[in-house]
């Protein structure tokens, strides 16, 4: 039925040339999101055999979240970028009714002591991972709409923040640090690659600095995280245990890992093994060599989804850049955080590593921006897409060379 209704629209899945699309971009995010099936098995199989009894219980769960997420990539892929434009004031409305949805006893769900998931019978929704990608979406309209007073004039920069800082105030109040951080540092890169001039910009920094400053003093828990952060081995078994086990197992693990499923780390000494730290369990098993190779499949993605903003911007399909581009800091500033945090870089915060962690949300999501990313290479490759052009199966018969 959706696919009914998708027809009429042209897209790189219907058309007189077959499949055409970025496959380097999809070859990337497949290859992770297939390590990230297996690192969860290995990861999850002594949790899994306690709590349930069977050591597959969570691959069959990712594994139901990875055909859902290629789901949502497919339906994404399938949709004009026209079409998340004008939805975008709707789009907003929607991440705000999630994040104070979340917020109300019985329908959001503690889980050690923060209520970011909204819980249904057999799954749960993250409503801040749907809303980061919202944001960037209506963000993205705004930076078109308001091109010339946000280049030119102070009010056309502090618009958005009227609408950043009450949404960056609900994650808050969850609480969701991380994300706070990850949509916030989109947002000002989106920003400043929408022509904000520079001072301006450095005063939007100095001021982020000095909020994560005073948000770090007034919690204590973040302060006792940044202390134990600086040296975990000072209250190893306490406020620093989670860091100091995940640096065991990058120790164990030397240049060529363990052993894939050798892990010993996983075995109850890594709290969150599969969700948070699954990198750590990863260079274990894997080894210098295996994570290096992860991370260089990282920063291919995230540098190929900046080239389809910049292609997109060539293109003059401003919207289509500016979203790509918010969705490729999204994804660095989740990468660049969990890997840090595993690292022993920074604080210990509850953000999953795209493609690899387990949960749902995260990983559907991430499909989805797959989806969006493809989409936009596409159209600004053939220069289509725009529902104010009158399409017809000529437009695709013969075939474009990517060129890229």
């Amino acid at each position: 039925m959706i696919f009914g209704i998708l027809k009429p629209y042209p897209s790189p899945l219907i058309s007189g040339r077959g499949i055409d699309i970025d496959f380097a971009l999809l070859a990337g995010c497949l290859a992770l999101l297939g390590l990230g099936l297996v690192m969860i098995t290995s990861a999850s199989s002594e949790v899994a055999a306690v709590q349930s009894g069977n050591p597959l219980y969570h691959m069959f769960r990712h594994l139901v979240y990875v055909v859902l997420g290629l789901g949502a990539g497919l339906l994404t892929l399938m949709v004009p970028i026209a079409t998340w434009q004008r939805m975008g004031f709707l789009m907003l409305i929607g991440a705000f009714g999630l994040l104070v949805l979340v917020l109300v006893p019985g329908i959001g769900r503690e889980v050690n002591g923060s209520m970011r998931w909204i819980g249904f019978s057999f799954f749960n929704v993250q409503p801040s991972e749907i809303a980061k990608v919202f944001v960037v979406i209506y963000l993205a309209g705004y930076l078109v709409r308001r091109q010339t007073e946000v280049r030119e004039s102070w009010m056309g920069f502090f618009k958005p923040f009227i609408v950043l800082l009450p949404m960056a105030g609900l994650l808050l109040m969850e609480p969701d640090f991380g994300a706070t951080v990850v949509m916030m540092g989109a947002a000002a890169a989106m920003l400043f690659l929408g022509g904000v001039g520079l001072f301006r910009f450095s005063l939007m920094v100095v001021l982020a600095v000095i909020s994560v400053v005073v948000l770090v003093q007034a919690q204590p828990y973040r302060m006792a995280r940044l202390i134990t952060f600086t040296d975990p081995w000072s209250d190893q078994f306490g406020s620093g245990y989670q860091l100091t086990q995940a640096l065991i197992a990058f120790g164990r693990g030397e240049w060529l890992g363990v052993g894939l499923g050798n892990s010993v780390q996983k075995q109850f000494y890594l709290p969150e093994a599969h969700t948070d730290f699954v990198f750590s369990v990863l260079a274990e098993e894997l080894g210098v060599i295996g994570s290096l190779l992860t991370i260089a499949l990282f920063v291919f993605i995230t540098v190929r989804a900046l080239y389809i903003g910049l292609w997109a911007e060539k293109a003059k399909q401003f919207f289509a850049a500016y979203m790509a581009f918010g969705l490729s800091f999204l994804w660095i500033g989740q990468f660049l955080i969990n890997i840090g945090v595993n690292v022993g870089l920074l604080p210990t915060k509850g953000l999953t590593l795209p493609f690899l962690s387990y949960g749902g949300s995260s990983l559907v999501i991430c499909c989805a921006c797959v989806g969006l990313l493809l989409r936009i290479e596409w159209e600004s490759r053939t220069h289509l897409g725009s529902e104010e052009h009158e399409f017809n199966e000529s437009d695709f018969a013969e075939e474009t060379s990517h060129g890229r």
